[in-house]
């Protein structure tokens, strides 16, 4: 289980910056539920790619076999911005697609 743990700060950090940037970019916003559903997508992708440049706290967390600080910090940041950012692009697109 521990070694999910960073995924699901991830997640639940995505749909917290999809809300946070929907509430911020109120023309982009794509309503409470599209937010969190796009936020939860870019929080798992920005941690993800977070992960892969080396950036985040992940990988120590699976080599040491517990969480600290660093990376807990670290996929909270992950995936915040990934959510509020995919929150971002995706609201943007469909404002130019309905014009």
């Amino acid at each position: 289980m521990e070694e999910y743990l960073p995924l699901i700060i991830q997640l639940i950090s995505g749909a917290v910056g999809g809300n946070v940037a929907g509430k911020i970019l109120k023309n982009l916003s794509l309503g409470t539920v599209g937010n969190s559903i796009v936020g939860i997508l870019g929080g798992g992708l920005g941690g993800t790619l977070l992960g892969m440049l080396g950036m985040s706290g992940a990988e120590a967390a699976e080599a040491s076999t517990s969480m600290d600080l660093s990376s807990i910090l670290g996929s909270v940041a992950g995936g915040g911005v990934g959510g509020g950012v995919l929150m971002a692009i995706i609201g943007a697109v469909k404002k130019a697609i309905s014009k």
